[in-house]
């Protein structure tokens, strides 16, 4: 067991730590406010330093605690200061929510081969450095703090179960997601890191927006105006309830669709 916490460390210390990555907006965003509604300090992180600054204020006038930590994840050094920061001003680290993704959609014949790479360092190679940072600090929160527990959650998606025209190597990106999350799973899950992928369906969020105006003509626009999509606080809610269950239970894969799309 844990040993009991002096009063001074109880004040300088939150009982619980938590990392969102791409935070900036959308599903990060509404992530931080939950966990921070939960009673975490939430470390902010992502590269818009101004919408980070503008979500810390929020979740202060609503009594939380949040940092901004501005940072590009796909640069292994910057990743690595990052998760090196909040342990350093929060004292340890307990939850890695991993949601930075760049979602670039297009035909395989004639792609951009750019847009690949920002995709591939994004998705994956960011998650990779961050979560590589991370898992010692969560090692120790599991053998050394009050919950005993730590968590991983990566925001996963539908296009890493189901392939589909246009998707290519964003199916690559998320397929890789999922198969590396199983993997690290049955890793570290029985030393009290739980690892799991939160899989959304279509959500609304600024993740299609970048875009060219023919492919989101084409493959985005369409199934957004005909079917009720997901908000983002629908996933925030599904990764609280993830990080939040009793230590001897672990979720591993949870799947979040629009009613509309099952």
């Amino acid at each position: 067991m844990p040993s009991r916490r002096t009063s001074k460390e109880e004040e300088t210390t939150p009982w619980l730590v938590a990392l969102v990555t791409g935070a900036s907006s959308g599903i990060g965003a509404a992530t931080a406010r939950r966990l921070a509604e939960q009673g975490a300090a939430v470390a902010l992180v992502a590269r818009r330093k101004d919408r980070l600054e503008a979500l810390a204020a929020q979740i202060a006038q609503t009594g939380g605690t949040a940092a901004v930590v501005a940072a590009d994840i796909t640069d292994r050094i910057q990743a690595e200061d990052a998760v090196q920061q909040v342990v350093d001003r929060f004292g340890r680290l307990d939850i890695l929510v991993h949601n930075a993704g760049l979602m670039l959609l297009g035909p395989v014949v004639g792609a951009d081969a750019e847009e690949w790479d920002r995709m591939i360092a994004v998705n994956v190679q960011g998650l990779l450095y961050t979560t590589r940072a991370a898992l010692p600090h969560l090692l120790k929160a599991a053998e050394q703090s009050p919950r005993q527990v730590a968590d991983i959650v990566n925001i996963g998606s539908y296009a890493g179960r189901v392939a589909s025209k246009g998707f290519g190597v964003y199916n690559v990106t998320k397929f890789g997601v999922h198969a590396f999350t199983e993997s690290l799973r049955q890793e570290v899950t029985q030393r009290h890191v739980r690892v799991g992928v939160l899989e959304p369906g279509a959500v609304e969020s600024e993740l299609g927006t970048h875009n060219k105006p023919e492919v989101r003509g084409e493959l985005i626009d369409p199934y957004f105006e005909g079917t009720e999509v997901l908000a983002a606080e629908d996933i925030a809610d599904g990764v609280a309830y993830m990080v939040t269950r009793p230590r001897h239970a672990a979720v591993g894969e949870l799947w979040i669709m629009p009613t509309e799309q099952a």
